[in-house]
């Protein structure tokens, strides 16, 4: 039996204190008006639908702690909304949901609209984003109640570098971190990743990483340099402390090593990785894997202090601290762009690639066994699915110093680097040879793809794509969309696959449509307001959306026979299913009776028995042996005959009925079929008068004259799908690294001088020489962004222009 609880007045009362006392009459609920209703019909769903707002970014308004509690955020209200819910009562398909909710509300009202919310592992606090600015808002820490709405401390973040009006930096994508329940990462458009730790300071980050995909000086695309997203790695090897970023082209970075300062993690999962570096790293042959391993082993023992001589002596802790470290003469690298990986040299590179239209916009990082799973969404309404082919390993630049935060004590408070992509040599991979003698040389690891998914979207310019792993079965993946929600279950897994020990072939995943909220007209913004995947204990997943007009739904989903009923299929042999057919036939009549009666082998006989008469004494003797061998062997078989037809009589009217109804059934289907066809042979008919007259009119409006224009040659063609290429994606990138080095000058120039930095140079007269030097630098880098401003804005008038003389020509 399942259980569920509601433990929101305990709750309060525990962190209400002598200041949250107020009269029993102020309180208008308690336990026993608590009703327990199907989710779907729950009185917060039952009310009138929200205006719409068209948003640059997938709307997500619900979220799950993943035990007992959902949270909704209505727009209109301007509220947090709790409710406790228990999972598959009072039947396995059904959620029930507490009613009425409990009210959260912010100590102070908010300068944005919500898009998306976000709830660390402890349930303790929650993120508030939206495409002007984002908070958090602290659960358990409220002030007062007031008509059953509790009032949360709600604090912003970074509000000196995001959404700032002298530097408006947009924020791309935020994430809590899984393994801190204080920890927050960022991703913004000054293609900056920062991490905030609400533990010690809400204003300056804990770390930050400049991404540099590109070398200074080279020519690239816009897009190859403008971040879209991030995900944090799971909980595999070095995966764990690795964030994988992907840019607007569809490219994919690596940064790792990453660990929150004060983050806590498994002992076994680190002393895996730290045997690892010493078994493939340290016992090389080539001396870069030697080093590379050497600074991955000394940074293990300084972030996780006494983790040599716990190694050394078997220790069998539990968990293990992160403590503050960086590397003082080196940064970490910017690991990619990760490049796919072929089976052998002489396959098509382009069918392995496939096409992907317009820009990546979303990518979701899911572990599934032993294999990285990774899946970029396009606009165009693809999805890329890879496989990392390879582990991924720590890669530092040597002699490129970061800055660090010290306080008093020397503990270090802050970490700054710029993260430079370096490059590497890219060899075709083959899993049956061994990868050790590759390991720890720095290359990053390749991809393996294993399929380019198609939605088949009606709009497909600019597509909204979000996605989200099933909890209960890592090989399907929910994909959220303009028209719904599609379910894409992946049947092959390389690593997997090999680890069990069968050869399988690479097969295709399938896809399947779960929900449709298609209303018949185009919408750049997704019907449903809300998605989330549940699941409980038992083995049972749920999936909930929250549609535009504030309907629940709620669908559960399939999990046990997911995977198992594809696989039977395949492997059921033809040989076998014959068998098992001819097992199943039933047994009318014998073979034996079949067969007919034994021959019969006459007796030798006299010559002279002709002469002999009936009424003899030999005549009788013959005779009589003739009828003994004529009754053993006619008439018996006679009397098998006749028991094998009368006891099979009612076995094969039973049969012939069957067949009957069989028949009579295969007699309506036709009819019906008949009818049918009559009414598609007459669908055709008006299909096809609608093309003669669509034809028709089609050559009216060709023959016309002003209709006749000169067919574009190749060049021209060429260049403008070169336009269109700027124009959907290159453009949109141009104006968002524009913004960014806008935004950075800004910084420089409005930035305080008697911040931290600056008083500590202050103190100390023997630096002066060395702040001149930084300053004229500071000069130099400012005149450096301003000619790439320059030089940027000049290129996007030129494209500009470019556009208007073709819609000149165009009409």
């Amino acid at each position: 039996m399942r259980f569920g609880f509601d433990v929101s007045d305990s709750e309060e009362k525990s962190q209400g204190g002598p200041q949250s006392v107020t009269p029993p009459s102020s309180i208008p609920s308690s336990k026993a008006e608590i009703q327990w209703v199907p989710l779907q019909n729950h009185p917060l769903f039952s009310s009138t639908a929200e205006n719409v707002r068209d948003s640059s970014m997938p709307r997500n308004l619900m979220t799950w702690d993943g035990a007992s509690r959902l949270y909704f955020w209505d727009s209109n209200k301007m509220c947090l909304h709790r409710i406790s819910i228990r999972l598959g009562e009072p039947d396995p398909g059904s959620i029930l949901a507490a009613s009425p909710s409990k009210v959260l509300q912010a100590d102070a009202p908010l300068s944005f609209h919500v898009d998306k919310i976000f709830v660390n592992r402890n349930g303790s606090a929650l993120l508030l984003a939206g495409s002007e600015g984002f908070c958090v808002m602290y659960l358990y820490g409220r002030s007062s109640m007031e008509e059953n709405i509790i009032i949360c401390r709600t604090v912003s973040i970074g509000s000196e570098i995001y959404f700032n009006k002298n530097n408006y930096i947009r924020t791309l994508q935020i994430s809590w971190h899984p393994c801190s329940d204080t920890h927050i990462g960022i991703l913004s458009s000054d293609s900056v990743f920062r991490i905030f730790d609400l533990s010690s300071a809400l204003e300056q980050p804990e770390q930050e990483y400049y991404l540099q995909p590109v070398e200074p000086g080279s020519s690239c695309k816009a897009a190859s340099i403008c971040p879209v997203d991030f995900s944090f790695g799971g909980d595999h090897l070095w995966d764990r402390f690795s964030v994988f970023i992907l840019f607007s082209d569809g490219s994919l970075y690596i940064l790792c090593p990453i660990v929150p300062f004060g983050s806590v993690h498994k002992w076994e999962s680190i002393l895996e990785i730290y045997n690892d570096a010493h078994t493939f790293g340290m016992k090389s042959s080539n001396s870069k894997a030697v080093s590379n391993s050497n600074l991955a082993i000394s940074w293990l023992e300084a972030t996780f202090p006494g983790l040599a001589h716990q190694a050394g002596e078997g220790g069998n802790l539990f968990a293990i601290k992160a403590q503050p470290y960086v590397l003082f003469d080196a940064s970490i690298s910017l690991q990619g762009p990760l490049r796919d990986v072929y089976h052998s040299l002489g396959e098509d590179s382009e069918v392995q690639r496939g096409v992907c239209e317009g820009r990546a916009v979303s990518f979701l990082y899911n572990l599934v066994s032993k294999d990285s799973i990774l899946v970029t969404a396009w606009s165009g309404g693809q999805l890329r699915i890879d496989a990392l082919a390879d582990e991924i390993q720590p890669v530092w630049k040597v002699g490129s110093a970061p800055r660090v935060c010290v306080n008093s004590y020397g503990h270090i408070l802050g970490v700054a680097m710029i993260c430079e992509s370096v490059p590497t040599g890219f060899s075709v991979l083959k899993f049956d040879q061994p990868q050790n003698h590759k390991a720890w040389l720095g290359h990053p690891p390749p991809l393996l793809r294993l399929a380019i998914v198609d939605l088949a979207l009606p709009m497909k310019n600019d597509l909204l794509i979000s996605m989200i792993a099933d909890p209960i079965i890592g090989e399907r993946i929910y994909c959220l969309h303009n028209e719904g929600i599609d379910s894409i279950v992946l049947h092959f897994l390389p690593f997997t696959s090999q680890a069990s020990g069968k050869e399988e072939a690479m097969k295709t995943p399938a896809v399947h449509a779960v929900l449709s909220t298609c209303s018949g007209k185009s919408s750049r913004t997704s019907s449903l307001h809300g998605f989330l995947a549940l699941s409980d204990s038992f083995g049972s997943s749920w999936i909930v959306g929250i549609a535009a007009s504030w309907e629940c739904i709620v669908l559960q989903m399939e999990t046990w026979n997911l995977l198992l009923t594809h696989t039977t299929e395949k492997e059921m042999s033809p040989v076998l299913f014959e068998e098992l057919k001819e097992i199943d036939t039933p047994t009318i009549i014998s073979k034996e009776l079949l067969a007919g009666p034994k021959a019969v082998i006459l007796p030798h006989s006299e010559p002279n028995l002709r002469s002999v008469t009936a009424d003899s004494i030999e005549g009788r003797a013959t005779l009589h042996q003739y009828f003994k061998l004529f009754h053993e062997n006619y008439m018996e078989y006679a009397h098998k005959v006749y028991f094998e037809l009368e006891h099979h009589a009612p076995h094969l009217k039973k049969i012939i009925g069957n067949q009957h109804s069989r028949l009579r059934e295969s007699q309506q289907k036709l009819l019906e079929v008949e009818t049918k066809q009559e009414k598609v042979e007459s669908r055709i008919e008006r299909a096809v008068q609608l093309h003669n007259s669509l034809e028709e009119r089609l050559h009216k409006l060709t023959s016309l004259s002003g209709l006749q224009k000169k067919r574009l040659s190749k060049a021209e063609r060429d260049f403008k799908l070169e336009l269109d290429r700027f124009t959907g994606v290159e453009l949109d990138a141009l104006h968002s690294s524009i913004e960014a080095l806008n935004a950075r000058l800004g910084r420089h120039i409005h930035s305080p001088q008697n911040n931290f930095s600056n008083q500590q140079r202050q103190k100390s007269r023997s630096k002066a020489s060395r702040v001149q030097e930084e300053v004229s630098q500071l000069k130099s880098s400012l005149a450096k962004l301003s000619l790439l401003n320059s030089e940027n804005t000049q290129k996007v008038k030129l494209v500009e222009s470019a556009l208007k003389n073709r819609d000149i020509s165009d009409r």
